[in-house]
């Protein structure tokens, strides 16, 4: 059974946990304009400065994978329609650098201000870690699940997560942080040339 977590809270990943599955889903039933509303999900490796250590390490549906081939996009979702994930990153923490502490996950609201958009109008989104068994396993076994709530009116971009080190093991943080400024100040706050 999933451990549900609050904002704030840390809990240690499984130690076994090899490869993991980061599932985020949303609705967005609230709104009333003309444009689609196309959410994306982002993964940035961060050193322990809290920056990446080269652009490469941004990993969204524009860069699907690291150089390593520790952290996967499976691409981009531009509705979110359907039930269960809308978008999927893969990690294999066998692969990641030693030098990477820190993986956060993001999710960011494509051309919001031009279309008028925000995470106000968005509802039931989450975010989950489920244990996959092997490279073709595409649902996992769910482990953590982190419901956003709606606590966001004007943010067009959200630190859903961090999974960290912590000695050897690994560790996932419900951040729930939101911002203004979308992707591109994301970008800029992890140091990723824009």
């Amino acid at each position: 059974m999933a451990v549900n977590l609050q904002k704030g809270q840390r809990v240690s990943l499984d130690k076994g946990i090899r490869l993991a599955l980061i599932g985020l889903g949303w609705d967005t039933n609230r709104y009333d304009g003309t444009a689609d509303f196309d959410l994306d999900a982002s993964a940035f490796l961060l050193g322990a400065n809290g920056k990446v250590r080269k652009d490469d390490d941004f990993i969204f549906y524009g860069n699907l994978q690291d150089e390593s081939g520790a952290v996967q996009h499976t691409g981009d979702n531009r509705t979110g329609d359907g039930e269960g994930d809308d978008e999927v990153i893969y990690i294999d923490f066998t692969k990641v650098p030693a030098d990477v502490q820190k993986i956060a996950i993001t999710v960011t609201i494509y051309e919001a201000a031009e279309r008028g958009q925000n995470f106000g109008q968005v509802e039931n989104a989450y975010v989950r870690v489920a244990r996959r068994s092997g490279e073709n396993d595409t649902v996992g076994i769910e482990q953590l699940r982190y419901d956003l709530g709606e606590d966001f009116s004007i943010e067009t971009a959200l630190v859903v997560c961090e999974i960290y080190r912590s000695g050897s093991d690994w560790k996932f943080n419900a951040v729930g942080a939101g911002y203004q400024g979308g992707l591109y100040a994301l970008c800029k706050a992890y140091g990723v040339n824009v």
